[in-house]
């Protein structure tokens, strides 16, 4: 018995997945992965770095290590859903003031349900703030260690909240790798200022900020609609319909009720075609952008992801066809169903890909 072929894919898949960078011209880099997509879910660090490998011409792990450590051209912190995001350090400023504000009620709940009341957070937060700006960057096995020593409970999930918090006031981001592990930097050392700060006090335009978000949301995501956009910003529906009527002047018109951008500036455009076959990370960005993954998963949403988490899956043709693994790091492919051999023999390049680009030169990548 054969698996009936999937129904085709519509015109608007081929143009979301090339906005995505799947298709078409790779960016060049961390930086301008992150800057194309705004935004790139990095809760799983093997995730995020492949995540910049299937959108760009990094070569290796090291590369993405790199833009963290030596260029901190990037930063990775809670934003958006309040999930952590790998952002460029010069978005970090006014992403970050557009999408926390409502994270701290959630943040303060999760403390109460692990022992930190209002007053033990409080310290929490300023032992953070303290051992950053005394020491530098420190993991968070070593701040952990502070903070259990000013008498703040550090067990179960009690620290994570901590270090959200930490990262909702502005106080800590994750900036550079020490070995294997993401060290937390006070924000004022590892970013400076914000811009404008030293000619005049920082201001924030939040319709200035809506409106960017709009604009740079479709620049990798779209076409798409404005549910879309405030189910991934984590934000009001309000404020996604006025971030869209801020930049209407710069829409397509489109008779599909999708919003998208007139003019893609830089890569994003792509030529019409599906991607070609590869394989994909952990919660990579693609089943992340819009408010429905059925048309990347289609029947195969509970295989790619359940109770939160996603899975690594390989795509063929805009849809996934099969989960994979690394046990003893190598690839080990799990297809839905038989693959052509032409698909079976790209998925096997791209795994022998996947595997030189973790294990490149510096190593095992962290994650």
């Amino acid at each position: 018995m054969t698996t009936p072929d999937p129904a085709p894919a519509p015109p608007w898949l081929a143009q979301r997945l090339a906005a995505q960078l799947l298709s078409g011209p790779p960016a060049e880099g961390t930086a301008q992965v992150a800057g194309h997509l705004l935004a790139v879910q990095a809760q799983d660090p093997r995730g995020a770095r492949l995540a910049v490998r299937a959108r760009s011409r990094a070569r290796s792990a090291t590369d993405v290590d790199d833009a963290l450590t030596r260029d901190r051209s990037v930063v990775v912190t809670w934003l958006n859903r309040g999930t952590l995001h790998l952002v460029r350090s010069e978005d970090y400023w006014w992403l970050h003031r557009l999408t926390t504000p409502q994270l701290f009620t959630g943040n303060a709940r999760r403390l109460a349900q692990e022992g930190v009341p209002p007053g033990d957070a409080e310290r929490g937060a300023a032992v953070i703030e303290r051992s950053l700006t005394a020491e530098g960057p420190l993991t968070r096995a070593e701040l952990a260690e502070r903070i259990a020593k000013a008498g703040v409970r550090t067990q179960g999930q009690a620290i994570v909240h901590l270090l959200v918090l930490a990262s909702l006031r502005g106080i800590a981001v994750r900036g550079p790798m020490a070995g294997r592990e993401h060290a937390y930097a006070l924000v004022r050392d590892w970013l400076g200022e914000p811009p404008g700060s030293r000619t005049a006090p920082a201001t924030f335009d939040r319709d200035r900020a809506l409106a960017e978000l709009a604009a740079r949301y479709l620049a990798g995501h779209g076409p798409a609609t404005e549910r879309d956009l405030a189910k991934w910003a984590g934000l009001p529906l309000g404020d996604a319909r006025r971030g869209l009527a801020a930049i209407d002047g710069q829409l397509a018109d489109r008779d599909d009720g999708l919003a998208d951008l007139a003019r893609r500036p830089g890569p994003g455009s792509g030529d019409g075609r599906l991607p070609p076959p590869r394989l994909l990370g952990a919660y990579d960005p693609v089943l992340l952008g819009w408010a429905s993954r059925e048309p990347v998963v289609g029947p195969h949403g509970k295989l790619v992801a359940v109770n939160g988490l996603f899975r690594p899956f390989a795509m063929v043709a805009g849809r996934a066809v099969g989960t994979w693994a690394m046990p003893g790091g190598k690839v080990a492919l799990t297809p839905f169903a038989p693959l052509p051999e032409a698909d079976a023999a790209a998925l096997a390049a791209d795994a022998a890909e996947v595997e030189r680009f973790l294990h490149g030169p510096g190593g095992p990548a962290a994650g």
